[in-house]
């Protein structure tokens, strides 16, 4: 059997990734059982709890089935539902950030348009904390306060289905961050890209908000 190992050993989700594929390609068909563990186990490079926890979520979809004592079944070609959040879990890199721009221009824009006193003030007290926690080079807390001063530009935009989205996408944009950036170096950069930003929207200009939120969206951070 081929080793397939996987880039980032501990994560079960990316290994019910590489099952979906293989399952979608035609290399496991309809009805046909899956390796037992310890051969998946040696074929992503992984631990028996991930393999379980794999499992598990593709079994939540109906993907595949767990008959006990016989083994796991591929139940479908694809998964009939998976959730948004879901999707997003298994979105890395350049998706995830594809996503986020989609829906960062737009709350931008709308936050332009939309924005109270009370929003602006708390958006400028997270744009504050991020600049100095970058300034002080402490990663964790300069990213949630990056995090939180485009949590608080959905706010603004006063559209609940957008701050939903935003909230989901936030999430796993954190634990991206967490695992991309060593150091605050690219968020001191694009400081002044956000203070840009915030001050569009405290000039109501939702074009200019939509294009910084263009150029933020386009960097690293």
């Amino acid at each position: 059997m081929m080793i397939d190992m996987i880039k980032r050993q501990s994560l079960a989700d990316e290994v019910a990734s590489r099952l979906v594929q293989k399952i979608s390609d035609g290399e496991f068909q309809v009805g046909e059982k899956l390796p037992t563990e310890p051969e998946l186990m040696l074929l992503f490079g992984v631990g028996r709890s991930t393999v379980r926890e794999a499992i598990r979520n593709l079994s939540h979809t109906g993907l595949v089935r767990v008959r006990q004592g016989l083994g796991t079944f591929v139940e479908k070609q694809q998964a009939s539902s998976e959730s948004i959040n879901d999707r997003f879990l298994r979105a890395k890199g350049l998706e995830l950030n594809e996503i986020r721009q989609l829906i960062e221009l737009k709350i931008a824009e709308k936050a332009a348009l939309s924005r109270l006193d009370q929003d602006l003030a708390l958006i400028r007290k997270h744009l504050e904390m991020r600049k100095e926690m970058a300034l002080a080079n402490i990663p964790d807390k300069c990213i949630q306060a990056d995090i939180n001063f485009h949590l608080g530009i959905a706010v603004a935009a006063k559209s609940d289905i957008l701050l939903d989205l935003y909230k989901t996408v936030a999430e796993h944009l954190q634990s991206y961050f967490l695992e991309l950036y060593i150091n605050t170096e690219s968020f001191i950069l694009t400081q002044h890209l956000h203070e840009e930003l915030f001050q569009s929207i405290v000039e109501q200009q939702p074009q200019k908000a939509w294009e910084l939120a263009a150029k933020i969206t386009g960097q690293p951070v």
